[in-house]
């Protein structure tokens, strides 16, 4: 039975929603469009523009318009060329591309075998721990450049989700040398890519402004500037839709989303993605490296009743690790069972028959906070006494790095088709403190990992996985909590927006109709 707190936030947020839906008729979007420019209101600022250096999904979105990567996907979810104008796996361990000629980087430079040998042994970097999950299977040693156009690249082992892997937006991303050289440790703030947009100006926390790469190699973009704006409070940005100030808006709030859909001016499109939000433990420190104490609140905590809550509709309750749309990921797993009296017994068993005091971390992102908030609510009900503490997204991510949380709210988002990204780097005891921010460490569960990176795809590479997912929900370094949806909202006008189960959208197939 819900609590009477529990009743009493779910009011409220049918409150908060009728108040939204009253506040009065939308604005009119304006009637002129300059064609010239596409302006988007996102969430998060990008972290930096160097891709080896982040794996944030608002770095990647504005990093997606800059480079190329050897390989990318296709709109069946097929690896097909990008710069690469044909690749082949020679054998088990050998893979070799060959580049198109002519591609030219925002500095002039044409792209050279050179310069993707430089920037996969870059991201090999020790100080490229970001995208390690990625480009990890690859042997440093083996990356030569045949001549000025092909390139051939062995993994350590044979890895059946290296070409997957190579789309990846941070891991895959190719850099030119002498720009990097020259940009030092400041390059991060000075990308040059080979992308159809190049960068003019970043105003840190509030909007990165690109200019169309007229140089550009594929499809040129039908408009010139490119300007993404940070606008973390969600009404804000549906207001800023609603005026005209922005064309597209990313991440509609639950609460805006009736007032969006009401707008004659303006269109919602929606779309499950590949993320998975999850309420994490530090596994390290007590009391959480005991798995009853981690059993136990999940067991406290009625996820579907809560997301239904706090969700209303947008997204889906998460089951396990791997989110719907990922190859693999089992649809036949149920929510984990919701048990407070259990939950009690083995906190009892666990050593803290009275519970203990702990806190949750979150970032400013509403949803969580209200998440955060609930699971307060609910965590009384078995001792455990919970401090919120909202942080700040880069300090949020810095004390996640540094293993200085309790418990913290965050989403894991898999940024290709392939299982091994979805559960590889946040659950191999390698990637402690590097996407493993549970610092979750377990021997069967790195075998299995390991495992499924060595097996072609077929059935024996789905039981892996389908072990992979039952293993975890019994360990449960996650309390799973949902599967976030893309809900975007546009001006009527724009045309050619498709959004992407990653969590980030190209921008560059963008039209608008004429006025």
């Amino acid at each position: 039975m819900k609590s009477k707190c529990f009743k009493v936030f779910a009011a409220m947020c049918v409150a908060a929603l009728a108040a939204g839906m009253m506040a009065g008729d939308p604005a009119s979007a304006r009637e002129k469009k300059d064609p010239d420019t596409l302006v988007v209101a996102n969430v998060y600022d990008a972290k930096t523009l160097d891709p080896y250096a982040t794996n944030d999904v608002a770095s990647s979105g504005a990093m997606l318009h800059i480079y190329n990567r050897l390989v990318t996907l296709n709109d069946k979810n097929e690896v097909v060329g990008d710069l690469a104008e044909s690749f082949e796996q020679l054998d088990d361990l050998t893979y070799r591309f060959v580049l198109k000629k002519g591609v030219k980087f925002h500095n002039g430079e044409e792209l050279k075998a050179s310069d993707v040998v430089f920037s996969l042994k870059r991201a090999l970097a020790p100080t490229s721990g970001a995208v390690k999950h990625i480009v990890g299977a690859i042997d440093l040693e083996s990356i030569v450049a045949v001549d000025d156009y092909t390139v051939e690249v062995k993994t350590l082992f044979p890895f059946s989700a290296f070409l997957p892997s190579m789309t990846h937006m941070g891991g895959g991303a190719i850099l030119n040398e002498k720009a990097v050289t020259e940009a030092g440790d400041n390059y991060g703030m000075n990308p040059v890519g080979t992308g159809p947009f190049k960068l003019v100006e970043w105003k840190r926390g509030d909007k990165i402004v690109m200019e169309r790469f007229d140089g550009y190699f594929g499809d040129k973009p039908a408009f010139k500037n490119l300007i993404i704006r940070a606008i973390p409070e969600g009404t804000n940005r549906t207001i800023e839709l609603e005026s005209g100030n922005v064309d597209i808006a990313y991440q509609i709030t639950t609460n805006d989303v009736a007032r969006v859909e009401a707008n004659k001016n303006l269109k919602l499109l929606r779309l499950i993605d590949n993320s998975t939000a999850y309420l994490g433990f530090n596994c390290e420190k007590a009391p959480f490296d005991d798995v009853r104490v981690r059993q136990a609140i999940t067991m406290a905590l009625p996820v579907p009743a809560i997301m239904k809550a706090v969700l209303r509709g947008v997204g889906a309750p998460a089951v396990g690790p791997i989110a719907p749309n990922v190859k693999y990921s089992n649809k036949g797993l149920e929510a984990m069972p919701y048990d407070v009296e259990k939950a009690k017994a083995l906190l009892a068993e666990a050593g803290y028959p009275n519970g203990f005091k702990t806190a949750i971390w979150t970032n400013d992102r509403k949803v969580r906070i209200d998440i955060a908030t609930v699971a307060q609510n609910q965590l009384k009900k078995i001792g455990v006494d919970v401090e919120i503490q909202v942080l700040e997204w880069g300090a949020f991510l810095e004390g996640l790095t540094q293993k200085k949380h309790d418990m913290f709210i965050v989403g894991w988002t898999c940024q290709t088709p392939d299982p091994d990204m979805a559960v590889y780097a946040p659950f191999h005891s390698s990637m402690k403190g590097n996407n493993n921010f549970t610092f979750f460490g377990d021997d069967e569960i790195d075998q299995l990992l390991e495992k499924g990176r060595l097996i072609a795809d077929g059935p024996e590479r789905q039981d892996v996985y389908y072990r992979i997912q039952d293993i975890l929900r019994e360990r449960g370094p996650w309390v799973f909590l949902y599967n976030d949806e893309q809900v975007v909202g546009t001006q009527d006008y724009v045309k050619g927006f498709v959004p992407s189960p990653f969590g980030f959208h190209a921008l560059y197939n963008v039209t608008f109709d004429a006025n």
